[in-house]
């Protein structure tokens, strides 16, 4: 009978070795498919937002999402609007369950919240154009706050952070602890503030004071947008495409998400937010991008395509932080927030808002 012959140790590692090439080979190619699984499903979110915002203006009569009051303008000043009238009407977050009894939301006193009555306040910087899953708005959606239409699959830090809140059956409920201890968990996406002041108040002659405006805080319609495929309405607020996966911001003392604050989507050279125009298209829209159009909007004297103030401090004046860094720009990864050309203010700056542009397109 004829012996059966068994691998010899090199015919076995020369196995192992054609196994773990082949491994190699294959794992970057499934962990790319993967993030463009992600990426994907992030546009369809954005896709779905898009299609929610246009029957929110169907029913509204052509307007945006608001929660600013068209007359707020006129009382001159937060004080004298605080003074004359009291109290802004609150943002809606919604009813809890039977373990979170009772609706929840936002009332307005201006000793201290009238920031959340501003598209984007040019104090802190925060508005309402972060919270696009308040409850006005979520109903065009599925009417929850914790829905996962509201949070990019790539958003680990804060999809760990809602996990739980989006298996809730209320329409909404706080982050464990006493409720109204911590804050909600924003949105993965944000609007674009300067879209929805009047197209004044951020417009190519420098920034105007809403409160100096009757119609200053007026959210203008939908059908305004100029160039609607190259304005942005929405995009990922945090850097999630390109990211390096490097954590928490260290910039940021605690954080929203469990004393966590990821970057944010200009912190990053390589990042290129998913994004919804106001035509309803998506795709992805760059830092380089951005700068390059902006650039080149500048060139022979060109008023660009948005603020930068370290650039414009004079059409800044009487914003506030915005004036000094920009959006968190101090906050960078890598880069600096003077001397370099990704210092973007795209999307939250643009220039004549709902009337201007953040990019030129594509190459």
């Amino acid at each position: 009978m004829k012996k059966r012959r068994a691998f010899t140790i090199i015919e076995l590692l020369v196995v192992i070795s054609i196994i773990a090439l082949l491994i190699g080979i294959l794992l970057p190619a499934i962990s790319k498919a993967r993030e463009s699984a992600k990426l994907t499903e992030s546009l369809t979110n954005l896709k779905n937002l898009g299609a929610a915002h246009q029957n929110y203006a169907a029913q509204w009569n052509d307007r945006q999402f608001s929660i600013a009051a068209d007359n707020l303008g006129v009382y001159g000043s937060v004080a004298n609007y605080n003074t004359q009238v009291g109290e802004h009407p609150g943002i809606a977050l919604g009813w809890g369950d039977a373990n979170n009894d009772g609706f929840w939301g936002y009332w307005m006193d201006f000793a201290g919240n009238h920031g959340l009555v501003w598209p984007i306040d040019p104090t802190d910087r925060f508005g309402w154009f972060r919270i696009p899953n308040a409850k006005q708005f979520s109903e065009f959606v599925n009417g929850k706050f914790y829905d996962k239409t509201f949070y990019a699959p790539k958003d680990k830090i804060v999809l760990e952070a809602v996990d739980t809140l989006i298996d809730n059956p209320g329409e909404f409920t706080f982050p464990p602890g006493a409720p109204g201890t911590t804050p909600p968990f924003w949105s993965s996406y944000c609007l674009s503030p300067a879209a929805l002041f009047a197209p004044k108040v951020f417009d190519a002659d420098g920034y105007t004071n809403p409160f100096t405006l009757g119609g200053g805080f007026k959210t203008p319609a939908m059908s305004m947008a100029r160039h609607s495929d190259l304005k942005s309405h929405m995009l990922e607020h945090h850097w999630l495409q390109g990211n390096r996966n490097i954590g928490c911001n260290p910039a940021f003392t605690g954080g929203t998400f469990e004393n966590c604050e990821p970057y944010y989507f200009n912190h990053g050279y390589e990042s290129a937010p998913a994004t919804l125009f106001y035509d309803g298209s998506v795709r992805v829209l760059g830092l380089r991008e951005a700068g390059d159009g902006d650039n080149q909007a500048r060139v022979g004297g060109g008023q660009g395509l948005y603020f930068r103030p370290s650039k414009d401090p004079d059409e800044m004046q009487g914003m506030g932080q915005l004036q000094s860094d920009g959006y968190f720009l101090g906050a960078a990864y890598d880069f600096s927030a003077n001397g370099n050309f990704y210092e973007t203010g795209f999307h939250i700056l643009t220039k004549d808002g709902i009337l201007g542009r953040d990019t030129l397109g594509t190459p």
